[in-house]
């Protein structure tokens, strides 16, 4: 499957999803990545599969625009 990307105003194109590890249940986690929210994003997201709040960090870089995607718990 093709990864889809969006198009940064500087021309680099970010992914359109990151993944993490939810840190209760271990399951993967797909996460939409919005680059209009800066290149460093923190945010409390609720597991989908457990329930359990997670920190979900992205980190965008200016260079290349690819997405470093990861959690803790809350």
């Amino acid at each position: 499957m093709a990864e889809r990307k969006k198009k940064k105003r500087d021309g680099t194109r970010v992914p359109d999803e990151g993944t993490y590890v939810c840190d209760s249940c271990g399951e993967d986690i797909v996460v939409p990545i919005d680059p209009s929210g800066g290149n460093s994003q923190s945010y409390v997201e609720d597991c989908p599969v457990c329930c359990s709040p997670n920190v979900v960090h992205v980190e965008i870089d200016e260079d290349d625009g690819s997405a470093r995607v990861w959690s803790e718990p809350e």
